[in-house]
């Protein structure tokens, strides 16, 4: 990698120095030369050196600088939930632990209960449900569950082949 330009106001080149090890030309800087600016923030703080308040960010699964509280009870109870979709099964159709390989036009169905997500297919309007084989894992955050079906569908409709 080559050197970097550093330009001052005008755009002309800053005066060479040693970088600031200690912080100091940071929490020495003003905005209109009245005080610590308190702007954008980077790493859960601000431009003054005070932390930076916590951030929800609501259905990312997570939050910026803030503890969670914790649900009463432990996890929040999340009954069981399912998606579906119909499908086509490629050339070699899906395997299922009750009646072995089903091809065709399928039904696949992604349940949660439990903390697990169990694959199901049956044949399109039919009654009976069989479990893919393999298709059943842990998922500690059912809001995943639809990237989950998501990526089930993906690698079981095959309606090219």
């Amino acid at each position: 990698m080559g050197e970097q330009a550093v330009t001052g106001p005008g755009a002309t080149p800053a005066a060479e120095r040693m970088p600031d090890a200690g912080g100091e030309d940071a929490a020495a800087a003003t905005g209109s030369g009245t005080g610590p600016t308190t702007g954008p923030t980077t790493a859960g703080m601000t431009v003054d050196g005070a932390p930076a308040a916590p951030a929800d960010v609501s259905g990312a699964g997570m939050s910026a600088d803030a503890i969670p509280a914790a649900p009463v009870g432990g996890a929040p109870d999340v009954g069981p939930q399912q998606r579906t979709a119909d499908i086509t099964a490629g050339p070699g159709g899906v395997m299922t632990d009750e009646v072995g390989v089903v091809t065709g036009e399928l039904t696949l169905r992604t349940e949660y209960a439990d903390g697990q997500v169990t694959l199901r297919v049956q044949y399109k309007d039919a009654d009976e449900w069989y479990a893919v084989t393999g298709g059943r894992v842990a998922l500690a955050d059912p809001a995943g569950l639809d990237a989950v079906h998501a990526i089930a569908v993906a690698l079981l409709h095959r309606p090219e082949g």
